[in-house]
């Protein structure tokens, strides 16, 4: 145990509680098991205190202080992880990152925006409208997350088949490690000089340093959008469909695939019964972006595609953010729902596909599957499980199961076990299977940044050092 009155007197400048209020805050994220926890008074991943830092200079205090001491560290933005990735499962102190929210600098000439960690999505997302360029970032928890959660999980937007994932937008970040040290990474277009570092800590989940600025790119926002909603009668012309048009080298910005279990939902009609994909296109040159279209609805209808209009894409780009029939069946006692992405190759995500889908189906009501983050090799695939079970504890048991049962699928069939989700405490027990021969390295790069194995200790599998 470490001296917990000490390290507070050390740092008494800094914005901190030991309040059972805040450090029951702090000891759920947006987990359906962490729910299911909190539903049954259960706190298995408790903080011993919460800090609340405003400078770089403060978390690197925290930090170097913490890591000379063993003092196990969780970095924190707004709690909205659906793996357990934010949570303190070993103790110590949380630095929450939330008041970390500046703007440092716009460059409307180069198009990157530099933005503190704790910045919330939506709110930079506003900023940068308001001057007429977008993120082009957009997770469904754009209203939730923050921009430091977005490296560390290396997350992805809904608009991820035109503009990438996080990190095909990250310019250059500024990274606290836990001797202390702050490195700055240079800002580059693209630069040959050896290992890319800043890579290092995307999709690290705090294991290797805690991210407190970064640098985006930026797009101004376009000026032609392009939507059409076309139905499919297998599951497999529609993913065909895709296939073609991300080898074709069309840039849609918004594809999604619904199975007709999803569809319905997505349509909002209960009698809906086709499958059917959403598709939007976005340009400063209106004539090239119509021209996509045009080829996008030859490749549709060589695969027997209806196109129906619009407007159920535009109802669903009014909602895109909206999670909370998800929530609100969680909120139950024994409700069941659970989000699981993963991603596999063009050759094999149509039988991956299947097999989860009749795989999971004894564990909910209501299995749902879409096709969202589409490249010229392959796709991501979202499940989505809704059922009820007879109390809290019951719906963590099967939660649990439902867990066990897809990522042995994914890793039998070769399939990523998770797209853009992370790893946290979810698929923790089969991240080792997933790394196989990688394994070392990480550990090599762990134990030269963070000897002490101080910053969330035991996550991604890493081996917490004996400290005896």
């Amino acid at each position: 145990m470490f001296d917990l009155t000490r390290f507070l007197t050390q740092h008494s400048e800094i914005e901190s509680s030991t309040e059972d209020r805040d450090i029951l805050a702090h000891s759920y994220d947006a987990w359906p098991i962490s729910v299911k926890w909190k539903q049954q008074g259960k706190q298995p991943c408790k903080p011993d205190a919460v800090f609340w830092p405003k400078s770089t200079d403060e978390v690197r205090s925290l930090v170097r202080v913490a890591a000379s001491e063993g003092i196990p560290i969780t970095p924190w933005g707004l709690g909205s992880a659906v793996t357990g990735a934010c949570l303190a499962d070993k103790g110590g102190i949380m630095i929450d990152l939330s008041k970390l929210t500046k703007v440092t600098r716009f460059d409307e000439e180069n198009l990157i925006v530099t933005v503190q960690a704790g910045k919330r999505g939506i709110e930079l997302e506003h900023e940068l409208n308001t001057r007429g360029l977008t993120l082009n970032h957009h997770p469904q928890s754009l209203d939730r997350s923050t921009v430091g959660g977005w490296v560390a999980t290396r997350a992805t937007g809904q608009l991820s088949s035109r503009y990438g994932g996080i990190e095909d937008l990250i310019v250059a970040l500024e990274v606290v490690l836990p001797s202390g040290e702050v490195i700055q990474t240079k800002k580059t277009p693209r630069a040959a000089i050896g290992v890319d570092v800043k890579s290092l800590f995307i999709g690290s989940e705090g294991t290797l340093g805690i991210v407190t600025e970064v640098s985006l790119k930026v797009f101004r926002l376009p000026e032609i959008r392009i939507e059409e909603a076309i139905t499919f009668a297998s599951i497999q012309d529609g993913v065909d469909v895709m296939r073609n048009l991300m080898q074709a080298q069309l840039r849609p910005s918004l594809v999604r695939f619904y199975d007709i279990d999803e569809a319905r939902h997505a349509m909002q009609d209960k009698t809906f019964s086709s499958c059917v994909m959403f598709l939007q296109f976005e340009g400063n040159c209106p004539a090239v972006a119509q021209a996509e279209f045009e080829a996008a609805k030859g490749i549709c209808a060589e695969h027997n595609g209806e196109l129906i209009g619009p407007d159920p894409v535009r109802a669903w780009l009014g909602r895109r953010y909206d999670f909370s029939s998800v929530e609100s069946i969680l909120a139950e006692n024994g409700g069941v729902a659970e989000t699981i992405e993963i991603s596999d190759f063009w050759s094999s995500i149509v039988g991956t596909y299947a097999e989860l889908k009749d795989a999971l189906k004894p564990f909910a009501d209501e299995v749902l599957g879409h096709f969202s983050h589409v490249y010229g090799h392959g796709t991501s695939l979202y499940l989505i499980l809704i059922g009820k079970a007879k109390n809290a504890e019951a719906a963590e048991a099967r939660l649990m199961e439902i867990w066990k049962t897809a990522m042995e699928i994914c890793l039998e069939r070769g399939a990523a076990i998770s797209h853009h989700h992370g790893v946290g405490l979810a698929r923790l027990p089969f991240i080792k299977q997933e790394m196989a021969s990688t394994e070392s390295i990480l550990n090599t790069l762990k134990s030269a940044i963070d000897p002490k194995g101080v910053l969330c200790p035991g996550k991604l599998g890493l081996a917490i050092p004996d400290r005896n």
